[in-house]
C-alpha cells in the first residue's frame, strides 16, 4: 500500500494566516498573547474565513503575525518537504478551496487555505 505522501499530489498551492504567541519561534516582541489566547483567536479566524461574506486578504491583514508576509499570506505553489511538518501534513490533506482548523507549529497557529 502506498503511504499518504505517495497517494497525494507532489505539490500544492496554499495561503495562510499565522497567529503567533509569546515564546513561539520567530514571534515578534510585540506579540504578547498567550498560547491559549492565540489558539482561541485562530479558531475565530478560521470560522470567519469560512464565511462567504469575509475577505481572506482582509482577515490576513488584520490578524496575521507573519512579518514581511506576501499579500494574503499567499505561499504560492510548493512541493512536499518545503514546509514545517505540521503545516505540510494539514495543507496536503485539504481539498482545493477548503480552509483548515488551526494547525499548531513552532511559529504559532496557522489557518490554511489550499488554493491549488
Amino acid at each position: 500500500d502506498p503511504t499518504e505522501e505517495e497517494q497525494g499530489p507532489e505539490e500544492i498551492g496554499a495561503r495562510h494566516i499565522l497567529i503567533s504567541f509569546r515564546g513561539a519561534s520567530s514571534a515578534s516582541p510585540s506579540v504578547t498573547r498567550t498560547r491559549e489566547q492565540a489558539q482561541a483567536l485562530a479558531i475565530q479566524v478560521a470560522r470567519s474565513a469560512r464565511e462567504e461574506a469575509n475577505d481572506w486578504v482582509a482577515l490576513h491583514r488584520e490578524y496575521s503575525d507573519e512579518p514581511d508576509s506576501p499579500e494574503g499570506g499567499d505561499l504560492g505553489v510548493f512541493p512536499r518537504g518545503q514546509m514545517v511538518r505540521a503545516f505540510e501534513r494539514a495543507a496536503f490533506r485539504l481539498e482545493v478551496g477548503r480552509i483548515s482548523d488551526p494547525v499548531e507549529s513552532e511559529y504559532g497557529f496557522h489557518v490554511i487555505e489550499r488554493t491549488r
